[in-house]
């Protein structure tokens, strides 16, 4: 099964959030390393975790879903996760574990869905359990750096980061192994048949 990609696929508002927040990943590196502004990198990438849902919502509500969309949203996620984890692994201010608890997953699921579009296996959607977990780690990255800021809230962000990253490790590794691993399993059978 092809996938070709219509010019009217591509100009939608949906898409056009999704390249802000890709546009915006290099911005927060900057903020962190080269301004030394934890705060402010944090609040950024907090930003762009909470408008994940947004580009979504917009292609539902106005009638935009897009084949390209259903591909472009989740690898700017996985982009997002894949240098900002590292970045505030760098920096300090996540515990090692945490962070190679969540690049696994996200690099396990990138070689996967890259392998299985290789083996011309439909793409399948993200579970709710994929996006919860997604959600909650894309607030407790955030909330880990801000706990390492001058914020003079950083107390309560060291513990609500926790409570985000715990279940969202979960959420993420329980869709992962129940949920993505079956259905590419099934993929790969029904491709075969």
């Amino acid at each position: 099964m092809g996938f070709t990609i219509d010019r009217k696929d591509l100009a939608t508002w949906p898409n056009l959030i999704t390249l802000v927040r890709l546009l915006c990943i290099p911005v927060f590196v900057w903020l962190l390393f080269g301004r030394d502004d934890r705060a402010a990198s944090a609040w950024l990438l907090a930003a762009l975790g909470s408008t994940d849902w947004v580009d979504g919502w917009v292609a539902r509500r106005f009638g935009q879903v897009s084949e390209f969309g259903k591909l472009f949203d989740p690898a700017v996620d996985r982009l997002m996760f894949l240098v900002a984890i590292p970045a505030i692994l760098i920096d300090g201010s996540v515990p090692w574990w945490v962070a190679v608890l969540v690049l696994a997953r996200e690099g396990l699921v990138a070689v996967a869905a890259l392998g299985l579009g290789a083996a011309g296996v439909e793409r399948f959607d993200v579970t709710w359990e994929g996006k919860t977990g997604a959600f909650l780690l894309m607030f407790a990255f955030p909330m880990f750096l801000g706990a390492n800021s001058t914020l003079s809230y950083a107390e309560v962000l060291g513990v609500l980061a926790w409570l985000f990253a715990i279940p969202g490790i979960g959420y993420s590794w329980y869709s992962l192994i129940f949920q993505y691993i079956p259905a590419a399993r099934d993929g790969l059978a029904h491709r075969h048949r």
